[in-house]
């Protein structure tokens, strides 16, 4: 079974002297021998080297106290998730789908091996606790594809006692820039073994199918194509957390694909609809599958804080039972889906299908021209839709009417201003504000549309309740609070949208 666990370390140059004495620095009383290890590692990736350019690392390794499968992915310089598993034939299958969105159909093959001689220390204060682990590794590293280079080097390491504070560090590299030590150039060893073994014909990373634009966006075409490409980046990257479960990783990933539909759907003036259209099938295909487990999170978060926030005298009966046993069964199904669908070759056809896109881009006569009027113009009418629905709701008597059209306000107002953010590099200001301006109105909206959700589920608890013998007073309560919300932001919406509707002036 994989565990994660964060690793924060620093990698040196190190030359004949070795590790530096750093008794007395940053609270180290102690450098105690550990003795020495020999490691041997043989890191995967497909031959066109797709993990490595994402700073993706997954390796099997034997020797030393943490043999097995390592799979790292960054979280900024000098920190990693480490997510391990068991020695086993073959990549694990969680380690496998976590690298999917990657990898694709692409094979994982052995394409680097190092083995090092490891010298480790550990760095302990003067109660005996563990401030880090350090090491000097002697490496030799081996290209197992193309010409098959070989080179060597020495490093040192530092790596972080867990839970450590890694201000420790920046004292503890202070002591070995005094003593001529100086931070490696190489991220880490399996790039610097790429580096130093590649072959002379070995293609730049980044060189390949939808990877990079030629240069800063010029032309409308330019600036739509680099915000798809951020977007598309995006899920890919979000892909793996979502499959972790880190907090908020669904809405991620669901917000990147709602903006690469959005801007999709107001770029038919530069990119032929025929092509895009089915694009935005299956996107809004995939943003439906990540919803589900998404509303019933925010849901979740919302009734339980309201929970919290009653005085004990108000909660009557199993209240917080009852809300965590419908959590945990609607979780099953909704986290069921999301997984489903990330596992399906439809998913990876439609990531394949965007990597197509931005690669043979189907441009639009007005693709080549200056990016103001042409995406200020789809900003405008993206705009004028939205004025209709509001005008539209801000007609109708508090309801299920007016709900549902509050609703469809909602949804308009985040294409808006998905499509306002596109515009910002090219139209500034103004689509910058307009953006900002939106996000206010969308959290209203969403407060309110959270609102009629809350109530809905509170109403079946409630219903749940009263079957199981249980008071149903809580929910009621709950209930009328949530009117109450609702209602407030009913009446905050007339003075919102009028200073929106003044401030706009694309």
């Amino acid at each position: 079974m994989a565990h994660t666990q964060r690793e924060i370390e620093r990698k040196y140059e190190a030359d004949d002297g070795g590790l530096p004495d750093l008794t007395g620095a940053a609270g180290i009383a102690t450098v105690r021998d550990e003795g020495i290890s020999d490691l041997d590692a043989t890191y995967y990736d497909t031959v066109d080297r797709r993990l490595a350019e994402a700073s993706i690392t997954l390796r099997c390794r034997t020797g030393g106290s943490d043999a097995g499968w390592h799979l790292k992915f960054p979280v900024a310089p000098g920190v990693r998730d480490e997510i391990r598993a068991p020695l086993s034939e073959g990549v694990p299958a969680d380690l496998a789908a976590l690298v999917r969105s990657r990898v694709r159909g692409a094979e994982l093959v052995p394409l680097v091996r190092l083995r090092s001689r490891r010298a480790v220390c550990h760095l302990l204060d003067a109660d005996g606790g563990l401030l880090a682990e350090a090491s000097v590794d002697a490496v030799r590293a081996e290209r197992l594809t193309g010409e098959g280079g070989r080179t060597e080097w020495s490093e040192i390491e530092i790596e972080l006692a867990e839970g450590g504070d890694p201000a420790f560090l920046d004292r503890v590299e202070k002591r070995l820039r005094k003593a001529g030590v100086r931070p490696s150039a190489s991220a880490s060893k399996l790039a610097r073994a790429l580096q130093e073994t590649a072959p002379a014909a070995e293609a730049a990373p980044g060189e390949k199918q939808g990877q990079r634009s030629a240069g800063p966006p010029v032309t409308a075409g330019d600036h739509v194509l680099a915000y798809l490409r951020t977007q598309r980046d995006a899920v890919v990257a979000f892909d793996p957390a979502v499959r972790r479960d880190l907090p908020d990783a669904v809405h991620d990933l669901r917000v990147a694909t709602r903006r690469l539909r959005g801007v999709l759907r107001s770029s038919a003036k530069v990119l032929d609809r025929t092509v895009t259209d089915p694009l935005r099938a299956e996107l809004k295909w995939l943003a439906g599958e990540l919803g589900a487990d998404r509303d019933r999170e925010v849901l979740t978060e919302r009734l339980t804080a309201a929970v919290a926030d009653l005085p004990d005298s108000l909660v009557v009966g199993p209240v917080g039972t009852r809300l965590d046993t419908w959590d945990r069964s609607a979780r099953a199904g909704t986290r069921h889906g999301v997984l489903a669908a990330l596992d399906s070759d439809r998913y990876l056809a439609l990531l394949d299908a965007l990597d197509a896109l931005l690669a043979d881009p189907p441009l639009r006569p007005a693709a080549a021209r200056k990016p103001g009027k042409v995406i200020a113009k789809a900003v405008r009418k993206d705009f004028k839709k939205l004025s209709s629905l509001v005008g539209q709701a801000l007609d109708l008597p508090p309801g299920q009417e007016r709900d549902g059209v509050l609703h469809e306000a909602r949804k308009k107002a985040k294409r808006t201003r998905y499509t306002a953010e596109a515009a910002a590099p090219a139209v500034g200001k103004r689509a910058e504000d307009l953006a900002r301006a939106l996000k206010s109105l969308q959290g209203l909206l969403g407060d309110h549309q959270d609102s009629v959700m809350a109530r809905d589920t509170l109403r079946d608890l409630a219903d749940q309740a009263h079957a199981a013998g249980e008071s149903a007073f809580t929910y009621g309560l709950l209930y009328g609070r949530e009117e109450r919300r609702a209602e407030r932001a009913d009446d905050a919406l007339p003075e919102l949208w009028a200073s929106i509707a003044r401030a706009t002036a694309l």
